[in-house]
């Protein structure tokens, strides 16, 4: 416990499906090389669409086969299947043995902030061409973004609490953030948590480009996610699954487990502004901040590193520009700034949970991922941004940015575990 009398949570396991493929070496290394994921789109003929590049998870690097089903492979929403490849490599990383002595005391909590697209999609098409009665009786429980954490209880057998936020692009975030707090509050002695998504399919596409939300620079794919660079145009969509297993510290160590980092602060807030615009002085995003930091029980100069939400949206990175100035103040010209979705693209769902173990694991490594394709600066965006080359710097405190559509920001805080 901490000197408030609140149990420690630190993080014992990591689950990564990202466009870099299987792992969390491959998915670090990668960003340690600024290594683009974006490319030309496969997973449906892009023909007539404005966007047609994404961060796909390819074939070549992603065999389920290896640890689920095929009958589950054929079965399940592509979401679904990375979710349970991502927490399958969790509990294996976090070296935990479910029992009946302990499966009580472990609980995931796993958002996805669509669900099941391509079942919905694909399901559609098979009741407009061949009528009701062959829609498969899977289609809707296959669909909905709570199967993730369910499947995390049917496959381990973990009886802990359970259940799926959906916030949208802040849906990862807040999964880990409470997660968090229900080991904090001795709910639960383990927790796995974060998000899965897997959206790049026609409709999203269409309702995304529809919105003005993703970029259109398809002649060079992996240019064409810029964060805080004055020729952003939009996100591109990336697709995955991470999954982070939180543990009260005491029983940790009395275990003997390793451990990456400890969780110590969780803020969120409502912009309580408009649907998809956030607030131009980003005041939403300033309370989560803030909550944050006063949760974590540290001052703002204390961070050294922001996995920033960093969308490459033109009003998006100017809000969030905006709200660290605030809430830093002479702090945010010596902090480090990054955002990966610069090269991994915007999981969605996802994005929170993959960036808080980013900056997770860079208060482990002491290394700085870039933001790449930052040729241009933006007077507007002037801070220190890791442009286009990884950096070495001791990262004492971490604080990783998610906010989702409808307004509502989650904010988590990493510290180096020593």
């Amino acid at each position: 416990m901490n000197g408030n009398g609140v149990k420690r949570v630190v993080i014992t396991g990591l689950g990564i499906v990202s466009p870099y493929g299987i792992g969390v070496d491959k998915l670090w290394n990668s960003l340690m090389e600024g290594k683009s994921a974006i490319d030309r789109v496969t997973a449906f003929d892009t023909t007539g669409f404005d966007c047609q590049i994404g961060a796909e998870v390819k074939a070549a690097d992603f065999k389920p086969e290896d640890f689920i089903s095929k009958k589950e492979i054929k079965r399940f929403d592509r979401f679904l299947i990375f979710s349970k490849v991502a927490t399958k490599l969790c509990m294996e990383d976090s070296g935990i043995q479910v029992n009946d002595d302990n499966r009580y005391d472990i609980g995931a909590y796993i958002g996805s902030g669509i669900g099941g697209m391509k079942i919905f999609e694909d399901t559609h098409t098979v009741l407009v061409s061949k009528g009701p009665s062959r829609v498969s009786p899977f289609f809707i429980p296959m669909m909905l973004s709570n199967m993730a954490s369910s499947y995390a209880s049917i496959d381990f057998g973990i009886k802990g609490p359970n259940m799926g936020m959906v916030t949208a692009c802040a849906t990862g975030a807040h999964n880990v953030g409470m997660a968090a707090q229900t080991i904090r509050l001795g709910q639960a002695k383990m927790m796995m948590a974060g998000g899965a998504e897997a959206t790049i399919t026609p409709l999203a596409y269409a309702g995304f480009a529809s919105m003005k939300a993703i970029s259109n620079s398809n002649e060079e794919p992996q240019k064409a996610s810029r964060p805080f660079d004055a020729r952003r145009n939009g996100f591109i969509m990336g697709e995955g699954s991470c999954i982070l297993m939180l543990e009260d510290l005491e029983h940790a160590l009395a275990r003997g487990a390793k451990i990456y980092g400890e969780i110590v602060g969780f803020g969120m807030s409502v912009d309580a502004y408009h649907m998809t615009q956030p607030h131009p002085e980003g005041l939403g995003a300033i309370c989560a901040m803030k909550n944050a930091l006063k949760d974590a029980g540290i001052e703002p100069q204390y961070i050294d590193y922001i996995n920033a939400h960093g969308t490459a949206t033109p009003l998006g990175d100017i809000a969030e520009t905006n709200a660290i100035k605030h809430v830093f103040g002479e702090h945010a010209r010596k902090l480090a700034v990054s955002s990966t979705k610069s090269m991994i693209g915007h999981l969605l769902g996802s994005a929170g949970a993959i960036e808080a173990a980013i900056a997770m694991l860079a208060t482990k490594h002491d290394m700085l991922p870039p933001t790449i394709n930052y040729e241009i600066p933006d007077p507007e965006c002037d801070l220190d941004y890791v442009p286009n080359v990884a950096r070495a710097r001791s990262v004492n405190y971490a604080m990783s940015n998610s906010f989702g559509f409808g307004g509502q920001n989650a904010v988590i805080i990493m510290k180096k575990y020593v």
